[in-house]
């Protein structure tokens, strides 16, 4: 499940990148006079603006549900162990693996004169 949500959020990020670059800005009008004007005749006179936006509307949508559908999956997981952890439990559990001194023992704080 965590993996399916992830490939979703991943492509939904790179569409939601997409649709923001394509869009044109607010100074954009200028723009038409130098060729930039195929946008009108492919979605239509006015059409653009509205299917650009409310497409970017729901991949930003699609990005904050697969956010939080990422937290909630991370924050109730058991917990996981870090490295240190590991190496704890694995001499407790088998003793043939920990050390045979006592690293406490061994120091050489005890022979600097106090």
């Amino acid at each position: 499940m965590e993996t399916i949500v992830w490939v979703v959020h991943v492509v939904v990020a790179v569409v939601l990148i997409g649709l923001v670059l394509i869009q044109h800005g607010k100074g954009a009008d200028m723009g038409a006079a130098f060729g930039t004007g195929s946008a009108g005749s492919l979605f239509g006179s006015s059409g653009s603006a509205n299917f650009l936006s409310r497409s970017t509307a729901v991949a930003a949508t699609l990005f904050f549900i697969t956010s939080l559908s990422l937290t909630y999956i991370y924050s109730h997981q058991e917990q996981q162990q870090g490295v240190m952890d590991k190496v704890n439990s694995a001499a407790v559990v088998s003793p043939e693996v920990a050390p045979a001194v006592n690293p406490t023992d061994a120091s050489k704080s005890k022979e600097i004169p106090e």
